[in-house]
């Protein structure tokens, strides 16, 4: 199939904005929790209207301040409730938000504020304001610069008290449907960031149709998500967006160093992550239960939940004997396993990257579905999903409703619907190669089935061409290389080589548990082992993983395990954390040498 697309199920207003969203839940869910706060450690429930009434008057100290509409704010922090509170807020005062990551180095903060000639930013900590201090100089247009630690949202608060609701309301309705409602940078895995302008149209009709599509998801008064993702990608906004949409509880964490422990406390009924996370969740179970002396209780689970998974996609459905083993299994490890998440979810939304169908139909059938889904920065995040009541294991759903998928000759996804970006900030002839004739061209390779379930194969530029003439996408074996609980990051190499190689980092958390589970050093690292016989075939059984995936001559010959990480800071991954990988080709050109060293 070529092309295939769904009706809207949802219409945009077309006199509206998304400030129009938290007075309606104010008026009509005036004492249902929209938002939890976590206050001393504890969670504490945020109403309608109390959240309201906290946007109205962080906005009333923003057009004290002198807040125009149109103008453009930086906002950078972590994801926290203030996060929530002080976009609606910009949007409130009729600005533009423009979200800068809380890792952007000074000179990407200077590029995003000056490229967008944002007059103010809101930032979080003392080191996010010396960062923006550092390059004030650069930055004429910026006029004022609020710390969230140092009570930025008292200061606005106290600053706009002579401001009036009326005001805000009146501030509030003078964007339209078509007006720019955000600026957001892409992450730049090649050049300088580019500023992708999503509009209040764009967020309506990706939120709106994916809330209705969605709808046993987003039951008001009843269903809560847990956004720790970061709040300034496009991912993150969609949950804060969708969440007040719907509404549901919305709960923002900072940082996932006691993940466990939130999910315990909030207990979500849906999860928005990254493969990463899934991936986590599984290998830190299987290692526990090694640990426990239940290693081979835990794999025949594992076993058991993904056949299980895999019959309910047959016309005749699992076996009564393969039923009465995962009833067995429910009790002894899916429920255990159900509770580390948080006790209530059954659902979960993947994206960023493929999952991969053994973690697919693992979670299934463990009670506990990964939706996955596919977009970009440009499509105001997901562009096409698995529905709940249809999903196809494998695949990334089909087109958000109101909206095309098109396979163009080469393979490239093309997309089309109101829900895409109308261009790149200051740059029409970016924004002329990517938009034509109305179809946004993506770069990434793909297939449409003939029930319209988009799989994603690989990227156009990062195709590699081995010396003999074979095409390479280099996605579909890392991937699944990555998926291994030892693997952090792979890079697959082999543009004009022989043959295909791989970098290959090792996760420090478990390399720790296998070196003591395999009796290495208690300080051993990958330094240490990287020579390591045993931690090499460990190595290549991932390898083979991958390879499994593909024919010979796309196959990994040889690989070279690092002794440091593919970091954000060196400029090895993005915030979103795709690879950049002229910069890991780069840094680490000598150990690909190594790999076609005779």
């Amino acid at each position: 199939m070529r092309e295939f697309s769904l009706p809207a199920l949802y219409e945009v207003p077309t006199d509206g904005n998304l400030t129009d969203l938290i007075r309606r839940n104010a008026a009509q869910h005036p004492d249902v929790a929209v938002l939890g706060r976590k206050v001393a450690g504890a969670w504490t429930d945020v109403t309608a209207t109390q959240f309201l009434a906290e946007v109205r008057a962080a906005a009333k100290g923003l057009i004290a301040a002198g807040i125009q509409p149109g103008d453009r704010v930086a906002l950078m922090s972590r994801t926290r409730f203030e996060w929530v509170q002080l976009d609606f807020a910009i949007w409130s005062a009729g600005g533009v938000t423009v979200p800068v990551y809380e890792t952007s180095s000074a000179e990407q903060v200077q590029w995003m504020l000056g490229d967008s000639g944002a007059v103010a930013a809101i930032v979080e900590s003392p080191e996010h304001a010396d960062r923006v201090e550092s390059v004030r100089d650069g930055l004429p247009g910026l006029r004022n610069v609020w710390r969230i630690d140092d009570g930025a949202v008292a200061e606005l608060t106290a600053a706009g008290a002579e401001i009036t609701d009326a005001t805000v309301d009146e501030r509030a309705a003078t964007a339209k449907a078509d007006d720019p409602a955000t600026i957001v940078y892409t992450s730049g895995t090649t050049g300088r960031p580019k500023g992708c302008v999503l509009t209040h149209r764009s967020f309506f009709a990706e939120c709106g149709n994916a809330v209705e599509r969605l709808k046993p998801l987003f039951r008001t008064g009843e269903c809560s998500v847990l956004l720790f993702l970061p709040a300034a990608h496009v991912f993150g906004r969609l949950v804060e967006v969708a969440a007040v949409m719907a509404p549901i509880k919305l709960g923002c964490l900072p940082d996932i160093k006691n993940l466990t422990d939130d999910l315990a406390t909030f207990r979500p009924t849906l999860i928005l992550g990254v493969p990463r996370v899934f991936e986590k969740v599984y290998n830190s179970a299987r290692a526990k239960a090694q640990a426990d002396g239940k290693g081979r209780i835990f794999d025949k689970a594992a076993h058991t939940a993904i056949a299980y998974s895999r019959a309910l996609s047959t016309p005749r459905g699992p076996s009564l004997g393969l039923r009465i083993r995962h009833k067995i299994f429910d009790k002894l490890v899916y429920g255990k396993l159900r509770a580390v998440l948080g006790g209530r979810g059954e659902y979960a939304i993947s994206g960023g990257a493929p999952l991969g169908e053994r973690l697919g139909h693992f979670y299934r059938g463990i009670g506990f579905t990964v939706l996955e889904g596919y977009g970009l920065t440009e499509s105001c995040a997901a562009t096409t999903f698995n529905p709940w009541d249809r999903q196809k294991i494998g695949t990334v759903g089909q087109p958000l409703p109101g909206s095309v998928v098109r396979i163009a000759d080469d393979g490239e996804v093309l997309l089309h619907g109101e829900h895409l970006f109308t261009g790149y900030w200051n740059n029409p002839e970016a924004t002329a190669e990517a938009l034509a004739d109305g179809w946004f061209h993506t770069g990434d390779i793909g297939t449409l089935d003939e029930d319209g379930y988009l799989a994603i194969t690989g990227r156009k530029k990062e195709i590699l061409v081995t010396a003999g003439g074979k095409n390479v996408a280099p996605a579909v074996i890392e991937d699944r290389i990555r998926a291994h609980a030892l693997v952090a990051e792979c890079m697959v190499v082999g543009d004009g080589r022989p043959f295909v190689g791989a970098l290959i980092t090792l996760d420090e958390e478990f390399l720790t548990r296998w070196a003591k589970d395999h009796g290495k050093p208690s300080d051993a690292t990958a330094a240490t082992l990287r020579q390591d016989p045993e931690l090499l075939a460990e190595v290549q059984r991932a390898v083979d993983e991958g390879n499994a995936a593909v024919s010979k001559a796309e196959s990994v010959r040889k690989f070279r395990v690092l002794t440091r990480q593919f970091t954000e800071e060196a400029g090895h991954i993005t915030p979103s954390l795709k690879l950049k990988r002229n910069v890991v080709a780069k840094d680490f050109a000598d150990e690909i040498e190594a790999i076609y060293r005779a």
